[in-house]
């Protein structure tokens, strides 16, 4: 099950406001991403402000830190404001790319697939929506390119809408 702030069938525009963002609304874990999120730019101090707000409500929660790839951002900060704290950011190189990390207070950090801003309409909603529904086994590579994908070859795997 699939909780996304934009809804999959909404057109999506450049210029739309709405956060493009789906996360698992079990969030059990157990998939390699649990959502994924479609920024606008590449722009880290632009763009994660609204993240961190968006997975604050949605969660109910506070997100405390942001882990992401360096050489995938630009402007990467080093704190963001936030509903009365800062959150710290942290870059690396060790991590995926396509990856970012949120830790969240009282609950396990919470992993989301990075669709490149670049990505057309049709593939970027594709991806939010497998990314959503359950990727155990999936690499986050097959999530952005599902046509990689064999029918069936991933067990248990919901395959992106047609």
């Amino acid at each position: 099950m699939m909780t996304t702030l934009l809804p999959p069938s909404s057109p999506v525009l450049p210029n739309q406001s709405a956060l493009r963002l789906s996360l698992n609304a079990v969030l059990d874990r157990r998939g390699t991403v649990d959502g994924a999120w479609w920024p606008r730019t590449r722009d880290a101090a632009a763009e994660l402000p609204a993240l961190i707000s968006a997975v604050d409500q949605r969660l109910d929660r506070a997100v405390l830190r942001v882990g992401l790839h360096i050489d995938a951002w630009d402007h990467i900060p080093r704190r963001i404001p936030a509903r009365g704290r800062q959150v710290r950011v942290g870059w690396f190189r060790s991590a995926e790319p396509n990856l970012i990390t949120l830790s969240i207070a009282g609950a396990a950090p919470i992993t989301l697939l990075v669709i490149p801003p670049s990505t057309a309409t049709g593939p970027a909603m594709a991806a939010l929506a497998l990314a959503a529904a359950g990727t155990v086994g999936v690499r986050p590579a097959d999530i952005l390119h599902p046509t990689d994908l064999e029918e069936g070859s991933v067990a248990g795997t919901a395959q992106p809408p047609a």
